[in-house]
């Protein structure tokens, strides 16, 4: 894979988190009404999580979706979680930054985290294809040079 196409891997799977965010946030918004709050948001946290498996397979990684990817993509919602609540603690408690703007940063820190996750749950081998790509790339150059 080259940089450019990683690059588009990158924009797509930030345009799938905006869109994703979006329609979190409707669906909360359309429950709410309806329903108590938590169960609101839970059931909005699910369906676009669902909603986000489809968009990364199809869109980001344009692969084909399987039983055992979306089984294991949660595991991205939860990675994300967790570097993005560290990074928010860390945030405020060790540098002092602003509450309403740490969660920013720590949103943005945890991107890349979770697009090498997601990418190795929806694309198996893409590591690897990378890295064996990068290889005969570099052979290519050193057999150029001499």
């Amino acid at each position: 894979m080259t940089r450019k196409e990683q690059l588009g891997q990158v924009f797509r799977f930030a345009l799938v988190g905006g869109v994703n965010t979006g329609t979190f946030f409707g669906i909360y918004l359309l429950l709410h009404p309806w329903m108590p709050y938590f169960a609101a948001y839970s059931l909005a946290f699910v369906l676009a999580m669902v909603g986000s498996f489809f968009m990364n397979t199809y869109f980001t990684y344009r692969t084909r979706p399987t039983w055992k990817k979306f089984l294991l993509f949660p595991l991205t919602n939860v990675t994300n979680y967790v570097i993005q609540s560290a990074g928010l603690y860390a945030l405020v408690t060790w540098t002092g930054m602003d509450t309403r703007i740490a969660p920013l940063v720590a949103a943005i820190v945890a991107i890349p985290f979770t697009f090498l996750l997601s990418r190795k749950i929806l694309v198996p081998g893409a590591a690897r294809a990378a890295a064996e790509q990068e290889e005969r790339q570099g052979r290519a150059r050193t057999s150029s040079t001499v």
